[in-house]
């Protein structure tokens, strides 16, 4: 029986997929790419009667990252991103915050690695490498909840854009073929834009597999 409970609110000028994955049981909530608008973030939680234990980023574009500060400031908890994400994270050209006039550094609390596992908030939690969008971007892989937090890298019936810095579209391809490929047909995928998919509907219908 499934433990999680996932709340999503959009936020910023591009419509980003902000997550909240709460443990029914004991409250307990990762909050996923928290991109802006930090009140409606807040708003999310409150309704859930959430308890913020982290926040993990998928990547580092300003997108999902102008309400890390007030986050982190609000809730007292860690950081999580991809190890090869950090420069990205950092600085200001790559993360593009600075063409929003909104120059923001991310120093995350804890680097993750591929095929990292460990547990948080109650769930095993796995880290899948995924570059192409950046070159450190991941996805999150809840395996007993069957979910896949895919950031921009695999989209419904897309992928992510590879023309901003660190982007790459060969790697891309390869990572969305190795998620398809290795992950179960009923693991639900939460995007970070768009519509929620699964990855039997991606095996099946995204044309880049």
């Amino acid at each position: 029986m499934k433990q999680m409970k996932a709340g999503q609110c959009r936020v910023g000028m591009v419509m980003t997929n902000c997550y909240g994955l709460m443990n029914i049981q004991t409250k307990e909530m990762i909050l996923i790419d928290p991109g802006d608008s930090p009140e409606t973030i807040e708003a999310m939680v409150d309704q859930m009667q959430g308890k913020p234990v982290a926040v993990f980023l998928t990547h580092g574009h300003f997108d999902h990252i102008l309400a890390v500060e007030a986050v982190k400031e609000k809730y007292g908890v860690p950081v999580y991103a991809g190890r090869e994400e950090a420069d990205v994270l950092a600085e200001v050209s790559l993360n593009k915050t600075d063409a929003m006039r909104r120059p923001l550094s991310v120093y995350p609390d804890v680097l993750v690695d591929d095929l990292q596992t460990f547990t948080m908030a109650g769930f095993s939690v796995q880290v899948l490498h995924t570059p192409g969008h950046t070159k450190g971007s991941v996805c999150y892989y809840f395996p007993e909840e069957k979910l896949l937090v895919s950031g921009d890298t695999l989209f419904r019936e897309s992928v992510g854009r590879t023309d901003l810095p660190t982007g790459n579209t060969g790697q891309i391809i390869e990572s969305v073929r190795r998620l398809i490929q290795t992950l179960p047909e009923d693991v639900d995928v939460l995007p970070g834009h768009e519509s929620a998919t699964t990855i039997g509907h991606e095996k099946r219908y995204n044309p880049f597999v």
